[in-house]
């Protein structure tokens, strides 16, 4: 398969036309395919299996390639090669919905995650149902129907999976096979729970507002599974649903571009990062359900930035699979219900293939992402963040004062996320991760990884504010209170506590103190105040900076009150003390950052306990480019002014 020539007029900014999107899909479709068992029912991916075992995963294999090659099917509207496709996909669901045959699939009434995978196969079935479901004989349509009413009335966990239980039914119903009307209303119902505003849903959580969940499945679930509902369920769909669900997603897109870096990357931030560019399925969902807040030009640029910004970045291996990481493999990424197919949920991104070739979303020049218009401040309100993007490295930062993923009174031994927990992510840099994903439990079962409690000293150090206990384990964040969110500025507060490692019996997390901490953004620096309120004891404060990584060790310089490390590529972190006894370290690893097998971070720490209501005051930044570290003047215990080197002040 020739890779097509770029094409620099059409796409200015990646080059990337409809038929690299094409040769892609191609090429993901080829690489899986001797993988599949002799029905073609199961894809046996190598790796390790996750929590839900080998059989599962194999489901999970068929289900997730079937997505893309219904796009790709779809797209093509069956012409040409996809005949090929059809044909494949066709008799593995017909061995698949066999109950004698030695490849059928899990039931879901067994295994709940084939509830997950069933969504993919009813959609795959809805765009593909002129090719594949109408050329099926009756027999395997009532197999394929059998199986799939499974999911009426069954029990989903209360998030994004109710959306599961509802595409099925709809597809169900479409092909007048049974469905429960309370199991759309049930769906319908928690939706609505879970929305925040601006477009944004919190991803479940028994949390009261404002909610704490929010990550990519915002849009890659929640965007996209009510709009393709109603899609599925035409004039049946309940009134005036679709433009609702057309109006939040116009909504979400108008912060969403905010969040792309200039050279594709989507924020590093929320669980099942190895799904990758699947952050970009709810641009293309604008333009395919007729909610455009963005301009045709603008969503490809942002799609095939991501898609181009993976590619070119080793994420599908040398045999052309999507590897279980962020880039390449990456083993701490894992979570407990990560198998070898998962990231195959990135087949979302190529929904795009659904639009015509005319199109102006494939026809139109593109358009550049806002940070690559100029430097900017975004307050996203729902979520919580204070987003920075600077057009000289064209990297964007947020501050994070509202996301923790935490349950109502969450206050139990587990330690936090690393993906949702830290005061800052962005686009050029993710967090140490701690342990290599599920471990058994010593009871038969398996769990998740602690990742934090898994780093050296018991937790987390890069962009963390926390206190050092005397066996230099440093607390944890959650759960968080917001106080504020307002650019350029934010703060929130939480009560210290150290979590123990996650066991079969669990205890309370010790606590301490309460922390309030505020941040206040300008390009590329994010000035960081911490106030300990209440009793520390023998406790020392620490501020951590960004984690810089690369395949070779970044270089660092340090001083009593600062530390800059650099990679060798030419990205800078740098920690800077800027009020209070704070003293400069460092921090080395390996193997613990999506970005490079060496990490350095630099941060500040105090060499005596804080006193209670003392303010510290510290500087972070992550560039290319980075200016002059701004100064803090601080008066009392609660007015604190910053002044950046271009004479602006702010009182914070």
């Amino acid at each position: 398969m020739p890779v097509p020539d770029l094409d620099f007029t059409l796409s200015p900014c990646t080059g990337w036309t409809r038929a690299h999107w094409e040769h892609q899909a191609e090429r993901m479709l080829e690489a899986v395919r001797r993988y599949a068992t002799p029905g073609q029912a199961l894809i046996h991916l190598p790796g390790p299996a996750s929590a839900s075992g080998r059989h599962s995963d194999g489901l999970e294999g068929y289900a997730r390639t079937f997505l893309l090659a219904a796009f790709r099917i779809a797209g093509a509207q069956g012409a040409g090669d996809t005949g090929a496709l059809c044909e494949r996909y066709a008799e593995g669901l017909a061995a698949g919905t066999d109950p004698a045959s030695a490849e059928r699939w899990p039931r879901m009434s067994q295994c709940n995650q084939a509830k997950v995978e069933a969504a993919s196969i009813a959609l795959g079935l809805h765009e593909t149902r002129a090719w594949i479901w109408d050329r099926l004989d009756a027999a395997v349509q009532g197999q394929v129907v059998d199986w799939l009413a499974e999911m009426i009335a069954a029990p989903v966990p209360d998030n994004n999976w109710v959306w599961f239980q509802a595409i099925v039914e709809a597809f169900l119903r479409s092909v007048g096979g049974p469905w429960r009307p309370a199991d759309i209303e049930h769906t319908l119902a928690r939706t609505e729970a879970w929305y925040a505003g601006s477009g944004w849903y919190s991803d479940g959580a028994d949390t009261p507002a404002p909610y704490r969940n929010f990550d990519h499945y915002s849009g890659w679930a929640l965007q996209l599974y009510p709009l393709w509902y109603c899609r599925i369920s035409g004039d049946l769909a309940e009134p005036g649903l679709a433009e609702r669900y057309r109006d939040r997603l116009r909504g979400y897109l108008t912060d969403l571009q905010y969040l792309v870096g200039a050279d594709g990357a989507p924020l590093h931030q929320g669980r099942s990062l190895a799904y990758r560019y699947a952050a970009a399925a709810p641009f293309w969902s604008g333009q395919l359900f007729d909610a455009q807040a963005l301009s045709p030009g603008l969503t490809r640029r942002a799609a095939s930035g991501m898609l181009r910004h993976f590619t070119d970045r080793g994420s599908l291996d040398a045999d052309g699979l999507l590897s279980l990481g962020w880039y390449t493999a990456h083993p701490q990424l894992r979570q407990s219900y990560s198998g070898p197919a998962s990231p195959y949920w990135a087949s979302k991104a190529f929904a795009g293939l659904l639009l015509p070739a005319d199109h102006p979303a494939w026809a139109a020049v593109e358009q550049p992402l806002p940070v690559e218009r100029g430097d900017f401040l975004r307050t996203l309100h729902a979520p919580g963040w204070i987003a920075s993007g600077t057009v000289a490295d064209g990297i964007v930062r947020i501050a994070n004062h509202g996301t923790d993923h935490a349950d109502r009174g969450d206050v139990s031994g587990h330690a936090y996320d690393p993906f949702y927990c830290r005061w800052a992510y962005s686009t050029a840099s993710g967090p140490e991760l701690g342990g290599p994903g599920p471990v058994a439990d010593g009871q038969g079962t398996t769990r998740p990884a602690t990742p934090d409690l898994d780093l050296p000293g018991g937790g987390p150090l890069d962009s963390h504010v926390a206190l050092v206990d005397a066996e230099g384990r440093p607390s944890h964040r959650r759960p968080l209170h917001r106080l504020t969110v307002d650019g350029p500025a934010a703060a929130s507060r939480h009560q210290a506590r150290w979590p123990r490692p996650a066991g079969p019996r669990q205890h309370e997390s010790a606590a301490g103190p309460w922390l309030t901490t505020g941040s206040v953004l300008r390009g590329p620096w994010e000035v960081r105040a911490v106030r300990v309120d209440g009793d520390p004891g023998e406790t020392r404060l620490r501020i951590g900076g960004w984690t810089l990584a690369h395949d070779l060790a970044p270089t660092a310089e340090l001083t009593d009150s600062q530390v800059s490390t650099q990679t060798t590529e030419g990205l800078q972190a740098r920690v800077v003390a800027l009020h209070g006894p704070l003293v400069a370290g460092i921090r080395t690893s390996s193997g613990r950052t999506s970005y490079g097998a060496h990490a350095a971070t630099g941060y500040l720490e105090t060499r005596r306990p804080p006193r209670p209501g003392e303010v510290h005051i510290a500087a972070v930044a992550l560039g290319r480019a980075l200016t002059p570290a701004p100064t803090a003047l601080v008066r009392g215990d609660t007015e604190v002014r910053i002044r950046w080197p271009t004479g602006c002040q702010v009182s914070a």
